[in-house]
């Protein structure tokens, strides 16, 4: 049961849902246009305002679905707190996609909503001021991320959780990392 639910949370995290739709109702490869990304900040550039929150939508509910599911059938945290995981390593590295994908925000959302959801409000009002100040989407995932171990130690959350934020933090940073350099630059893309 352990590892059906762990492999199901990283198949769900691996649906294309930007490519899926964005091909199925915009007639769009979003891998062919913008940053090439297939998340919903790429599809809100290239598709517009309905693409984006369809995506957001669908990649936050990937994340939430396998943490519910591995709450339902295994019940405990460390197992969630995987299977989230899995869900934000499928988003990221879809095996549909030959390994490849989104940056997992989106489904990292998902995760945290459901273990964290205190730290998750705290976090995209976060997410959201930078985002308002700046216009930078990466700014502002980035900040939020690794807001999120620092608020899930403040808000005193169970320590899977904690390490959850930690390496969500760490792994939302690294997938950034070209957005970072651009940001040094001053040649990041505002929305």
């Amino acid at each position: 049961m352990t590892a059906g639910i762990l492999i199901l949370s990283y198949l769900l995290g691996s649906i294309p849902n930007g490519l899926i739709f964005g091909r199925l109702f915009w007639h769009r490869d979003l891998r062919n246009y913008g940053s090439k990304n297939i998340g919903a900040t790429n599809a809100w550039r290239v598709l517009g305002a309905k693409a984006g929150i369809l995506i957001f939508l669908l990649d936050f509910l990937k994340g939430a679905l396998s943490v519910l599911l591995a709450k339902i059938f295994l019940g405990d945290a460390w197992l969630m707190v995987c299977a989230g995981i899995l869900a934000v390593i499928g988003h990221t590295f879809s095996i549909f996609l030959g390994l490849r994908g989104g940056k997992g925000v989106s489904t990292g959302l998902g995760v945290i909503f459901m273990l964290i959801p205190k730290v998750t409000v705290c976090v995209f009002l976060i997410w959201l001021v930078i985002f308002l100040a700046t216009r930078y989407v990466s700014l502002a995932s980035i900040i939020a991320s690794i807001m999120t171990p620092i608020l899930a130690i403040a808000f005193d959350e169970q320590i899977p959780f904690v390490v959850l934020g930690v390496v969500a933090a760490i792994f939302i940073v690294y997938k950034h990392r070209e957005n970072i350099s651009r940001l040094r630059k001053g040649r990041e893309n505002r929305f």
